[in-house]
């Protein structure tokens, strides 16, 4: 029998951070929990999550080195902190389980004061702020990778490898043979940098496709995700060179594209990662270099060490050195189906469902019945009217 536990997840505004937090609620909304999600005003526009889960917009306080970030900082994490309590208050989480970024911290220290389980989710392969600031006070740290930079040796006890949850339709794709790829075959290509990292590649892959021999070259068939003020750039040149392109600002259907391509070229934030290796694809890439703590740079370490990925760091990133190492990968016979194996093996397909189970081992005691907080104090969280209405069940 499953016993209905309300949990709380809170994440800052970005893909990265909401994702696995998004993955995570779906599951506990599965097994019949009810969940919150704090976040920020970001946060609360990214597409993608669950419509049963409540969003609350917390004061996310932010400190830098400029010392005038000191003090409003310090004051929008203590009204947060404040806020989280209250929120608390009003239905009594069985955990709270924060995925990092800024809102999450006021809201773990809510947590703290109110005696609560925590457990924090690292997605990179470095430990990022507020995990760190957090990670002595909380019952669990759950990874991605095996090693994680920034961790002290003395949380071992407490840290769970469990790896980044993905979306179900890119799971599905685990299922999946690699797409098969003869020597006349059209070869596939797909190439997706985000909202922060697509100019570099915009500006460095039609160039460098353009540099394989001619009989790669005539064989592809590219989709690219770009930035608005730069897809028709891109689209002339992939016309100048007579390559195929589809090109897009954003790709809804993306994991159909990831089940049909042969090669990925990509920066290596944690949730690509996740998905390549789930999927089992072999990819080039290119880290962000202005990333916290140039976390990327060590989250492709395990991909390359087991032969699924070739990284390329952004000085390095010429199409004369891109078309060098798409040659080395494509050309020789069976090295993509290769790859794309040993990405495989780096993939850890349960991690939505193992994490589910390491915040259901901090449950309270059972909801015996459902508590609704007054229109007027979800909306003093920062929930919409709307929100307000439907808040924690």
């Amino acid at each position: 029998m499953t016993i209905s536990r309300h949990y709380v997840l809170a994440a800052g505004g970005t893909g990265g951070h909401l994702i696995p937090a998004f993955a995570l609620g779906q599951e506990l909304l599965h097994r019949g929990h009810h969940v919150a999600l704090i976040t920020d005003e970001r946060g609360a526009k990214i597409p993608g999550c669950p419509e049963k889960i409540a969003t609350h917009m917390l004061p996310a306080g932010r400190i830098t080195k400029n010392p005038k970030s000191w003090l409003p900082g310090v004051k929008a994490i203590a009204e947060g902190r404040l806020m989280a309590r209250r929120l608390y208050g009003s239905f009594g989480p069985s955990a709270v389980v924060g995925f990092g970024g800024y809102p999450a911290f006021p809201a773990l220290l809510g947590a703290f004061a109110e005696d609560i389980p925590t457990i924090i989710h690292e997605q990179n392969a470095v430990l990022g702020r507020v995990n760190r600031f957090t990670a002595r006070q909380v019952n669990a740290i759950a990874t991605a990778y095996p090693d994680i930079l920034r961790l002290s040796l003395r949380y071992k006890k407490k840290v769970h490898l469990l790896g980044n949850p993905v979306r179900e339709e890119v799971l599905a794709l685990r299922d999946q043979p690699y797409p098969p790829l003869s020597e006349e075959g059209i070869f596939r290509v797909l190439v997706t940098g985000g909202s922060q990292g697509a100019t570099i590649l915009s500006d460095v892959v039609p160039d460098g496709l353009s540099r394989l021999p001619l009989n790669l070259r005539r064989r592809l068939q590219v989709t690219q995700q770009c930035r608005a003020e730069d897809i028709e750039k891109v689209r002339a040149a992939y016309a100048q060179h007579d390559i195929p392109a589809e090109l897009a600002t954003y790709l809804p259907d993306l994991p159909e594209r990831l089940g049909w391509a042969h090669l990925v070229i990509s920066r290596a934030g944690a949730s690509t990662i996740a998905e390549l290796t789930c999927a089992g694809r072999p990819a080039i890439l290119v880290p962000l270099p202005s990333a916290t703590d140039n976390h990327q740079s060590y989250n492709v370490k395990e991909m390359v060490h087991a032969g699924g990925a070739r990284a390329i760091a952004q000085a390095s990133f010429t199409p004369v050195e891109l078309a060098k190492q798409i040659q080395k990968i494509a050309l020789e016979p069976g090295a993509l189906e290769n790859a794309a194996g040993c990405a495989k093996k780096c993939g850890r397909p349960n991690a939505v469902a193992d994490l589910a189970d390491l915040v259901e081992s901090f449950g309270k005691a059972p909801i015996m019945h459902t508590i609704r907080p007054k229109a007027e104090n979800a909306a003093a969280f920062g929930a919409s009217p709307a929100l307000a209405k439907d808040a924690i069940t």
